[in-house]
């Protein structure tokens, strides 16, 4: 048996000591902890110093809940803890921030007299917009309820505000000028490279959600290498084929809000990919994939 002393990451302070064996489990410990500080084991993030950062007080989170306690201790027996706050259920929070822009969007194009203070007829490019950013959305709801197993099954609540906020501002922001009364349709060739980039990005997306679903049986929090199609050449194609769509949505409106929504959607998951490919690496080692790149095949 090792005594582990846990210490808040941020004052220091010793939150207790507590026993473990050499097959306790980081969410073992978590329920201790729980126990002891009378907060919830989904606000408990358990950490060590980081051996790779050259950061300070760089810390490293420990693995999943199934982890074994002694495969992250180091020899002064120590672990770091960290409240991470209230919690809520990370597909609540994606459906509350997909459900928004569906209404947000055709607020714009329904209600242009109250808006703009005139009106006028819409275009097929206006038309198709609407169809496609409403479809977008959709897709992503049925996708949160009925496709997508969560690895965590919480979230700290202050991210569904933000991330709120970042769907229904750009929403607004892209709407405000697509539908405008003023709005000059692209030529009808541009609208159709648009649509069809735009059906192409997802369709692949839908699929490589259904793939990495299959990855995962359900109630399980077990991680494989993902493979077979796009897979076979980066590691985030559900990304790779999302950023295409909006390329497209961006070509058939011609808007430059829609090219800052796309470009902004592009950097986010760009970020996102970069940490999944290093944590694929990580994991997997040499077995994942070599000549896999994170998110352009062949470059990137």
């Amino acid at each position: 048996m090792v005594d582990i002393k846990v210490v808040s990451q941020r004052s220091k302070k010793e939150i207790g000591s507590f026993v473990t064996t050499s097959s306790t489990t980081v969410g073992e410990l978590k329920k201790q902890i729980s126990s002891k500080t009378k907060l919830g084991a989904e606000r408990i993030r358990l950490s060590v110093p980081s051996k790779t950062s050259k950061l300070p007080n760089a810390f490293e989170a420990l693995g999943k809940d199934s982890d074994l306690v002694s495969k992250h201790v180091g020899a002064d027996s120590t672990i770091y803890f960290k409240d991470l706050g209230p919690q809520i259920s990370w597909s609540l929070v994606f459906i509350c921030e997909y459900a928004g822009p569906l209404f947000v969007y055709p607020i714009f194009y329904f209600l242009s007299n109250l808006i703009y203070g005139t009106d006028s007829p819409k275009s097929f490019a206006q038309k198709v917009a609407l169809v496609c950013y409403s479809l977008h959305y959709i897709k992503r709801i049925y996708e949160t309820i009925f496709v997508h197993r969560f690895s965590h099954g919480t979230m700290p609540i202050f991210n569904l505000f933000k991330n709120c906020s970042y769907y229904w501002g750009c929403t607004a922001m892209v709407s405000y000028f697509v539908n405008h009364p003023l709005y000059t349709e692209a030529p009808i060739e541009r609208v159709y490279l648009g649509l069809g980039l735009w059906i192409i990005g997802e369709v692949f997306n839908y699929i490589c959600h259904i793939q990495l679903r299959n990855l995962r049986p359900a109630g399980s929090t077990e991680r494989k290498i993902p493979r077979g199609l796009l897979f076979e050449f980066v590691s985030c194609p559900n990304y790779t084929v999302e950023i295409l769509s909006w390329i497209g949505f961006s070509i058939l409106t011609q808007t430059l809000t829609s090219w800052i929504f796309a470009l902004m959607g592009a950097a986010q998951m760009w970020i996102w990919a970069v940490g999944k490919h290093k944590r694929y690496r990580k994991e997997f080692g040499d077995k994942y994939p070599k000549s896999r790149k994170i998110l352009i095949p062949f470059l990137l």
